[in-house]
C-alpha cells in the first residue's frame, strides 16, 4: 500500500463504484471493470458463502485492508445470515479518514450499512473491536510477513498488491506460512490466477481450483488446505 494518502487518488470503476489508484505503483486498489463488483464475485461469493455451505462461525482473515470493502461486504452478507465471524485485517499503510470518507460504496445503502462502514473505518488499530454483536474486527497494522499469531483461520482473503507490483507476496514461503495459520479445510480466494502463483499454493499443500472470475478477468483462484 501507499506510504501516503497524498499518493492515492480516488477513481470510478466501470460499475460505478470508486476504488484508488497509487500513481507512484500505476495500480489500483480493485479492477477498473467495477471494484464492488469484483470484491462480490471473488471474496463473497467464492470465500465467505462456500464456507458457509460448511459452518456459520467464520475465522477470516485478510491480507490487504485497503479501503475497507471486504469487510463491509462480508459483513452486509452476514447480517442476513444466522451466522457469526471473528475477523482479523493486516494493511501496512492505512488510509486517513478523508480519504475513507470519500469513497461511495455505502452512499446507496440503509442508514445502518453507512454507519457499519464508518464503524469498520473508525474502529482502533490492533485491538479487538465489536461492530456488532456477532461480529468482532481486528484490524492490524502490519505486513503479512511480520504478522504472527496463535489463531487459527478458516477462511483468507488475500488481496495484497498483484505479483508485478509485489512479487515477495506471491511466493511459495508465503503460503507456507499461510497454511499454517488455517483450518484444515479452510478456504482461502484471491482474484490472481498466474500459474506460477497456482503451483506456488500447490507447492505449499493447498488444493486449488481455477473458478470464473469476476467482470474483466477470465480466471481467479479458491485454495483449500488439504
Amino acid at each position: 500500500m501507499s506510504e501516503s494518502d497524498e499518493r492515492v487518488k480516488v477513481i470510478i470503476t466501470e460499475d460505478g463504484s470508486h476504488s484508488l489508484f497509487v500513481p507512484s505503483l500505476n495500480e489500483t486498489y480493485h479492477s477498473r471493470h467495477g471494484a464492488v463488483q469484483e470484491s462480490q464475485h471473488v471474496f463473497i461469493k467464492n470465500g465467505l458463502e462456500k464456507l458457509l455451505e460448511k459452518t456459520n462461525d467464520v475465522r477470516l482473515l485478510e491480507v490487504g485492508f485497503g479501503t475497507g470493502l471486504n469487510i463491509w461486504l462480508t459483513l452486509k452478507a452476514l447480517l442476513v445470515k444466522d451466522a457469526k465471524a471473528h475477523c482479523i485485517t493486516l494493511e501496512t499503510f492505512p488510509l486517513d479518514g478523508e480519504t475513507y470518507k470519500s469513497l461511495n460504496f455505502a452512499d446507496d445503502s440503509s442508514d445502518e450499512l453507512k454507519n457499519y462502514f464508518s464503524s469498520i473505518h473508525e474502529a482502533h488499530w490492533n485491538e479487538s473491536v465489536a461492530i456488532t454483536n456477532h461480529f468482532s474486527l481486528e484490524k492490524v497494522q502490519s505486513s503479512f510477513q511480520d504478522f504472527s499469531t496463535h489463531k487459527k483461520f478458516n477462511l483468507v482473503y488475500y488481496d495484497a498488491f498483484g505479483p508485478p507490483v509485489q512479487p515477495e507476496l506471491w511466493e511459495q514461503s508465503i503460503f507456507e506460512k499461510m497454511a499454517t495459520l488455517m483450518q484444515e479445510g479452510g478456504i482461502l480466494v484471491t482474484y490472481c490466477a498466474k500459474g506460477q502463483v497456482r503451483r506456488n499454493m500447490e507447492a505449499a499443500g493447498f488444493s486449488v481450483e481455477r473458478l470464473k472470475g469476476p467482470p474483466g478477468k477470465r480466471e481467479m483462484l479458491r485454495a483449500t488446505k488439504k
